[in-house]
Parts: structure tokens; C-alpha cells; sequence
């Protein structure tokens, strides 16, 4: 299955614990898809909530206008999008992020194998600093031991 994946959240996998991930479809208008497909979009400070229990809208994504574009016809740059969610998925999801004070991010924004646009959201606890200092630590080192064994192996085994 080939997917082009148009943005990734970094900041999301920095200031979060991921705990669930879930793609998801996205309600799109007019020239969003083509802007999408261009890279005019930015997810770095998006979330998403649970509306009436069963609506799950992302918020604070970033699509810019295309060039081609009319004015007349050009939705807001900022406005909800309604995801496309099952209906059961998303009071489960809601019903967690209540009782564990969690939060839903979106990861990447991208296009499937079927040509349509999908978005990976997130359920997610946020990290504190302290947590966030010992996850790039952890990486850091394990970026260093798998140097040294390619070096090694490089070493003795090439």
C-alpha cells in the first residue's frame, strides 16, 4: 500500500505520548484538495475535538490558497474540518480523553493508495519538560549505540 505523505506533526511526537493511533477521512471543499496536494498545509499546531459526542472536528489546521484559485471560491485558510470518523470509534475516544485528561493530535496528513486524503490522528498525554529532556536523551543514545555497532560490524564483518 503506497501512501504520499504531504505533512508530518514532528512537534506531536515531541510534546506528546502517543498512546492510540487512527487514520481517518477529512471533509474538504472546493480547492483544498489541490492546495493539499501542492504542500500548502500546515498541521503544527492543530488538535481536534469530539463535538456532541460523536463529531470529531480538527482545529487550527493551516491550508493556503492557491495561486489559481478565485477569491470568490476560496474557503478560510483556518476554518474546522469536519473528520470522518465511526461513530462508536469516537465515543470511545471521547470517553477516554475525559477520564484520562488526554488530548488528540493530528500526525500526518496524506494521500492512500485510493487517492484520498486521510489524516493519522492521535489519542495523546502530554509530556513535561522533564519527560521531554529524557525522551531526546533516550533517542540520542540510541542513535550512538546503533553508530557504534554499524561501525563495528563494518569493522570485523566488511
Amino acid at each position: 500500500m503506497a501512501i504520499n505523505i504531504i505533512a508530518n506533526n514532528k512537534k506531536a511526537f515531541h510534546d506528546y505520548e502517543l498512546i492510540e493511533r487512527l487514520e481517518c477521512g477529512i471533509v474538504l471543499v472546493g480547492s483544498e484538495v489541490k492546495a493539499i496536494r501542492a504542500g500548502k498545509v500546515n498541521i503544527k499546531e492543530s488538535f481536534v475535538k469530539i463535538i456532541k459526542g460523536v463529531e470529531p472536528t480538527l482545529y487550527g489546521m493551516h491550508i493556503g490558497r492557491l495561486s489559481t484559485t478565485q477569491s470568490d471560491f476560496a474557503p478560510v485558510e483556518r476554518r474546522a474540518r469536519t473528520l470522518l470518523m465511526h461513530k462508536k470509534e469516537a465515543e470511545k475516544w471521547e470517553k477516554r480523553i475525559k477520564l484520562e485528561a488526554l488530548t488528540i493530535v493530528p500526525l500526518k496528513i496524506y494521500f492512500n493508495s485510493k487517492n484520498t486524503c486521510k489524516v493519522e490522528i492521535a489519542l495523546a498525554k502530554g509530556r513535561k519538560n522533564h519527560d521531554k529532556r529524557e525522551h531526546i536523551k533516550e533517542k540520542d543514545d540510541k542513535r550512538k549505540t546503533d553508530r557504534a555497532i554499524k561501525e563495528f560490524n563494518s569493522k570485523f564483518h566488511g
